[in-house]
């Protein structure tokens, strides 16, 4: 184990699957503790717990919540939970990697059409979720001195992406978040911000409607002639971890090979 991020802790919400657990691997290869937050049926979180289980034997301290990131109750008792746990430590970086969110249409005729539900479901859960979490923190005095705050975006709030108009409209809000945040924060050491990421083969992808094709056409578009792995965005969040990172705030950092070029 590489002890570069020793003593320093990660938080991540969203972590038992997609670029959310590529990321905590990542950062405990490099010696950084993990808590992780999710919300998982029993077999995939025992699937987690094996995998937790053989970090820990490598020195890496792991603690597992499963609980509903989303609820403000249980926010707070988790950041509760999350004091005690650590004692005098502080988080070092807070990583949102939610992924909830409706794919419908905006008028589409003959396609399931978006509510005020669908939009306030998915806002909170992809975009405001992730200030309501950094302020509790920064409240419960919980940021380390030099932090990091990220988070991810896509392409699809740029260009059109059939049904994807719900969670476009959260990632444009997520974006907007992350400006006020990096410069409203700045004055308690937080820096933050965004990755967007290039088209990656997750969970959440594959709700997406005639995900197949998306695959088969960025394979085609994108320069290198493939998709964005988890472990290339992981890469991206270790770089802004780096005590080189620490002068990088506000930023939108684009992470696709290219692929958003064409």
């Amino acid at each position: 184990m590489n002890s570069e991020f020793k003593n320093k802790w990660v938080l991540v919400l969203g972590g038992s699957s997609g670029l959310g657990l590529a990321s905590a691997k990542k950062l405990a290869a490099h010696g950084m503790h993990l808590i992780l937050v999710y919300r998982e049926r029993k077999a995939p979180e025992e699937a987690l717990v094996a995998e937790m289980t053989e970090i820990h034997k490598s020195g890496i301290k792991t603690v597992l919540i499963n609980d509903n990131a989303l609820d403000k109750d249980s926010r707070k008792n988790i950041i509760d939970k999350i004091k005690m746990e650590l004692g005098n430590e502080k988080i070092y970086c807070l990583l949102h990697s939610i992924a909830k969110g409706n794919l419908k249409s905006l008028g589409t005729p003959d396609q399931p059409q978006a509510t005020k539900e669908d939009f306030d479901i998915t806002l909170h859960a992809m975009a405001t979720s992730w200030w309501e979490w950094t302020s509790g923190l920064v409240a419960a005095n919980l940021f380390a001195g030099d932090s990091r705050n990220i988070s991810f975006t896509s392409e699809g709030n740029k260009k059109f992406i059939p049904n994807y108009g719900v969670v476009a409209a959260a990632k444009a809000t997520l974006e907007s978040m992350a400006r006020y945040m990096a410069v409203e924060l700045a004055s308690v050491g937080i820096k933050t911000n965004i990755i967007q990421s290039g088209v990656v083969e997750t969970p959440s992808l594959k709700m997406i409607p005639d995900s197949e094709k998306i695959i088969e056409l960025t394979q085609k578009r994108n320069p290198f002639k493939r998709l964005t792995k988890t472990e290339d965005i992981a890469n991206v969040v270790y770089l802004l971890c780096k005590d080189e990172g620490k002068w990088i705030n506000g930023a939108v950092i684009c992470a696709d090979g290219g692929e958003s070029l064409l």
